[in-house]
């Protein structure tokens, strides 16, 4: 039976390698897309959450906090000691922390009057999203540099990404992307190319029972995303300069999570759609869009309706992206963003359990 199942992973893996369309799109693609989207994509962001560091907590700074909290732009999470920046930002709380000099008054006004002063405000931002660092700088600057401050130096620092590169940015959202492309897409459009022609019945009379020849189909996929796993995290760290700061073997344990839900969607598209067609269709409506819109790879979930935020939770790619960002950029461990992991493995067992029940049911 052993035999039998391997013969069948082979003959799939053939069956794949002859193909050259397949190939080239599985092996070519995620290049080309990894390279093309070395540019940042400037968008609007809302809510941004922002944290004050007042060591004096005197009218001018309370002039300046008020402006900034009545700003639809930014939501106020209060005041904090300057031990808790680093922790704020890691954790996600703040996406951007405020910090007024103590003497903040007396400095300001001797700004206004021309007087040279040292930086009376700093700003430090979580720089692991480009475009969101990058707005909310603009606009903290337009907000702060007002009434007592009109004239005075306004300091900004970056963290985890202080060169502003977009790369940071967008390697993990085309990681998310690819990955669903290449399995989910790949794997349901061959499962149902074999009903089409009928050789799935043929395969289902075999000795081998139905559910080993799903997994006999998916082996080799998930053998050829394995392999484009490796050459993106090459490309993004020596091509691209891309940090692996949170470990190699962290992001590649959680992508291999992924990469099984992606395949377990693939197999779940496979049970709805009839034809090669279908399948191709429903992959690019209810996977591709989703992924596109609601990821956080093109926009920031903060700017999203509260609505679409919500809907975002139930999109995988979303965990994913934010895990890669907080892993690869802000060098976090794979045990600090364990609510992702848990999510992205919670929703693999679900799927594979749903598909496999569906393609049971078909069958019989």
């Amino acid at each position: 039976m052993k035999h039998n199942f391997l013969s069948f992973v082979k003959k799939e893996s053939l069956h794949i390698l002859r193909d050259k369309r397949t190939m080239l799109v599985v092996m070519l693609i995620p290049v080309v897309l990894m390279v093309l989207f070395g540019f940042a994509i400037s968008t609007e962001v809302n809510n941004i959450n922002v944290a004050v560091v007042a060591p004096e907590r005197t009218d001018g700074v309370k002039e300046a906090v008020d402006r900034l909290a009545n700003n639809s732009n930014f939501t106020f999470k209060g005041y904090i000691g300057q031990e808790r920046i680093d922790e704020c930002l890691r954790t996600g709380k703040a996406t951007a922390v405020v910090v007024f000099a103590a003497d903040y008054d007396r400095l300001a006004m001797q700004a206004t009057e021309g007087v040279p002063v040292k930086p009376i405000i700093q700003v430090i931002l979580d720089a692991s999203n480009v475009n969101m660092a990058t707005s909310a700088t603009a606009y903290l600057q337009s907000i702060l540099l007002g009434a007592k401050a009109q004239q005075a130096m306004f300091e900004t620092r970056m963290l985890f990404n202080p060169q502003m590169k977009s790369a940071y940015n967008f390697v993990p959202g085309i990681m998310g992307f690819i990955f669903i492309l290449v399995c989910a897409m790949m794997t349901s459009v061959s499962i149902v190319r074999e009903k089409e022609s009928g050789t799935m019945e043929v395969l289902l009379v075999s000795p081998v029972r139905p559910v080993k020849i799903i997994f006999a189909k998916m082996i080799p996929y998930f053998t050829i995303s394995c392999v484009v796993l490796v050459t993106i995290l090459l490309l993004a760290r020596y091509l691209l300069g891309v940090p692996m700061s949170g470990g190699v073997s962290g992001i590649f344990a959680l992508s291999l999570v992924y990469l099984a839900l992606s395949l377990s969607l693939g197999l779940l598209v496979s049970t709805i759609a009839g034809t090669q067609m279908a399948a191709l269709l429903i992959s690019a409506m209810v996977m591709m869009m989703p992924i596109l819109m609601l990821s956080g790879l093109l926009f920031p979930i903060e700017n999203l309706p509260k609505f679409f935020q919500v809907i975002s939770n139930i999109v995988p790619a979303r965990w994913y992206i934010d895990a890669m960002r907080k892993m690869m950029i802000q060098g976090l461990p794979i045990a600090a963003v364990w609510k992702e992991c848990a999510i992205l493995l919670g929703m693999t067992v679900s799927l594979l359990a749903v598909s496999l029940k569906k393609f049971n049911d078909k069958l019989e």
